[in-house]
């Protein structure tokens, strides 16, 4: 398996890891017209936006299966809501349901946090609906469960929490054995 940064190019395979990702793991959380009603299209065109405009102190990952296949990815950088503790956040982070369980979402979320790191943003969060049943994987990461907040998706309340590390070194090396691992 290979991760390298992620490329305009790869929007079409991110919109696809994403939807897929959605309709797995939110089956039963989230209504199925909801679901049913989620776009490559739409996604892909969303992605050619973030790609082609890469914000300072934003990264993206892909995970491959080989030279052509997009399994999973991760986004994230620099806090968006001014948090005053946590300098870094995990925007997004998606494996194909048959990749996880081998590594796949610890080495992609290592190496997010080494490019925040690297540009000084030593503290990560990340924000997961509860849920979620891949939101232990945060917990075996050593993530401290900090807040919770409501949210609405496709006319659903749903919650969601927060998982914080105030040294992102420590993603470096920790292990996990759950979902998105």
């Amino acid at each position: 398996m290979i991760i390298r940064p992620a490329h305009q190019t790869d929007a079409e395979a991110i919109a696809k890891v994403q939807v897929d990702t959605w309709r797995s793991t939110y089956k039963g959380i989230m209504s199925d017209d909801f679901l049913a009603a989620l776009s490559y299209e739409q996604r892909a065109k969303a992605w050619h936006n973030i790609l082609s405009d890469p914000k300072p102190n934003q990264f993206a990952y892909v995970a491959m299966q080989d030279a052509k296949e997009v399994i999973g990815f991760a986004v994230g950088g620099q806090e968006r809501s001014g948090d005053t503790e946590y300098t870094g956040e995990l925007y997004a982070l998606y494996v194909l349901e048959a990749f996880q369980r081998q590594g796949l979402g610890h080495r992609l979320t290592a190496t997010l946090a080494r490019s925040c790191i690297d540009a000084g943003l030593g503290s990560l969060l990340v924000w997961v609906l509860e849920g979620n049943p891949c939101r232990r994987f945060y917990e075996a990461l050593g993530g401290e469960r900090l807040r919770d907040k409501q949210i609405n998706v496709g006319g659903a309340q749903l919650v969601e929490v927060a998982y914080g590390w105030r040294d992102a070194r420590t993603l470096l090396t920790n292990p996990s054995g759950s979902c998105n691992d």
